[in-house]
């Protein structure tokens, strides 16, 4: 039986902060004690870890990643080895990744074919949602059986026609089902097809530069299929999560819809809320660095996210990693937005980034890990295993310095990108110590991890409802 003892530091969850020692063993958290307490004192270990003057924070749960996905004639950069270890670096130790359906194939064959990426490769446990492209009888059965064995989240795309697209009859087909089995359906919410015609139009006017790409997206469409998926959920009598909320109309919507009692929930990203429509407007096509979808907005929507944040009309920040590097992948859309491979860097910077909001004053310390860490593991069936430090969970801790400065940099970074969206800025708070399952994967700022330490880790339904 191995043993740790964390001494010393503030213990932060979503609901407490105290002065205390914790206790771990073989991977478990067992117990906590205020420090200096005869409880405490009396603890021996094999390993003991000094966190005076120090956060002691569970692990970040990061519900949305995409490694290796395979987009717009390329893949994602960070493959399941270097995005984890970049995660781990972050204070990140667990993540859920996308496996993709192909239309014409099963979800099972897209679950295996990423099951086969992942096996062996993660520095940090991680579980899969399934991406359903295809939605038809045989897909519906297969959703029950996915629920089973522990995958109990689906996403549907309003956007991408003729790639992961969706009309309203397949996602109310499939929002049915999930009423039934309990899955819980997670919705990229852009009218794609109005979205289509824009781009068709903008790029027949000679408007090719990447700021294009935010301004054909627009915030209108992200809030018309917010409201339509809504009334879909509705209809299905089936609970909705709706993925990188990026504009004020389409947080209006989503709290319209909770204010009447309805099972709608809402996640934002870093980048809406520290990058704006003035990243995509970067001169000599720097601006493709910032092409995402949803895509960046100007500036003024920011205030809406936090506010939502802190009303809990948004209820997870996840960074629906997906980079693609600058040199021979963003540079595949010179001449053509439509073709720049959509998706942002950003696992190892969100824990970093939501730390300055506290810094900032946009939340406080315990709705920072209530965002990062507790509600993303409830919300997915994780929770207490994974996001909270408590007898019993998963001993996934990190030892957090409030006071370090540090400036984001792809010169430092870990992530498998050749730029970061976050370039010079200067943020307080640093990851000192990550331990997953009581391992040290980090240690005083040296990786200490391997390929293959992190396991898959099946899912229980949705532990968030109303």
């Amino acid at each position: 039986m191995s043993r740790t003892v964390i001494r010393g530091g503030l213990v932060i969850t979503a609901s407490d902060e105290m002065h205390a020692d914790v206790l771990i063993e073989d991977g478990r958290v067992v117990a906590l004690a205020a420090t200096g307490t005869p409880t405490a004192e009396s603890w021996t270990a094999d390993r003991t870890v000094d966190a005076a003057g120090k956060y002691v924070i569970p692990g970040g749960v990061d519900a949305h990643t995409h490694m290796e996905l395979p987009f717009g004639g390329t893949f994602a950069s960070d493959t399941f080895e270097t995005g984890t270890r970049a995660a781990a670096w972050g204070g990140t130790t667990t993540i859920v990744d996308f496996a993709v359906q192909s239309v014409g194939h099963s979800l099972r064959e897209g679950l295996d074919a990423w099951n086969a990426k992942a096996d062996g490769q993660c520095a940090i446990d991680y579980a899969f949602h399934m991406i359903v492209s295809d939605v038809n009888q045989d897909t519906l059965k297969e959703m029950d059986l996915l629920v089973e064995e522990g995958v109990t989240s689906f996403k549907q795309f309003m956007a991408y026609p003729g790639v992961f697209y969706s009309d309203d009859g397949q996602i109310l087909r499939a929002m049915q089902r999930s009423a039934e089995n309990g899955g819980l359906i997670m919705m990229h919410a852009e009218n794609g097809i109005a979205i289509d015609v824009l781009v068709e139009q903008a790029l027949a006017r000679g408007e090719t530069d990447p700021r294009f790409h935010g301004e054909v997206r627009k915030a209108l469409l992200e809030a018309e299929a917010t409201h339509r998926a809504i009334k879909l959920a509705q209809v299905a009598g089936a609970p909705l999560y709706v993925v990188h909320v990026s504009a004020q109309e389409a947080v209006a919507e989503i709290a319209r819809s909770r204010d009447e009692g309805l099972n709608v929930f809402g996640e934002t990203c870093p980048q809406y809320l520290f990058l704006s429509t003035d990243n995509l407007a970067e001169p000599d096509f720097e601006g493709s660095k910032y092409v995402c979808s949803t895509p960046l907005r100007p500036k003024e929507h920011q205030a809406a996210l936090w506010r939502g944040l802190r009303t809990n009309d948004l209820q997870v920040v996840s960074t629906d990693h997906c980079p693609f590097c600058f040199v021979g992948q963003k540079e595949l859309g010179r001449g053509d937005f439509s073709k720049i491979p959509n998706g942002l860097p950003g696992v190892e910077n969100r824990m970093d980034l939501l730390h300055q909001a506290v810094v900032d004053g946009h939340i406080s310390r315990r709705r920072w890990i209530e965002i990062a860490c507790a509600t993303p593991a409830r919300m997915f069936g994780l929770y207490p295993k994974k996001g909270t430090i408590a007898p019993g969970a998963d001993a996934d801790i990190v030892i957090y310095d409030p006071h370090a400065e540090q400036v984001m940099s792809a010169g430092t970074h870990h992530m498998n990108v050749d730029y970061s969206a976050y370039e010079g800025k200067r943020v307080t708070g640093r990851v000192e110590t990550v331990l997953s399952r009581g391992e040290p994967v980090i240690t005083d700022r040296e990786f200490t991890g391997r390929a293959g330490h992190g396991v898959y880790t099946p899912r229980s339904t949705c532990q968030y409802l109303l």
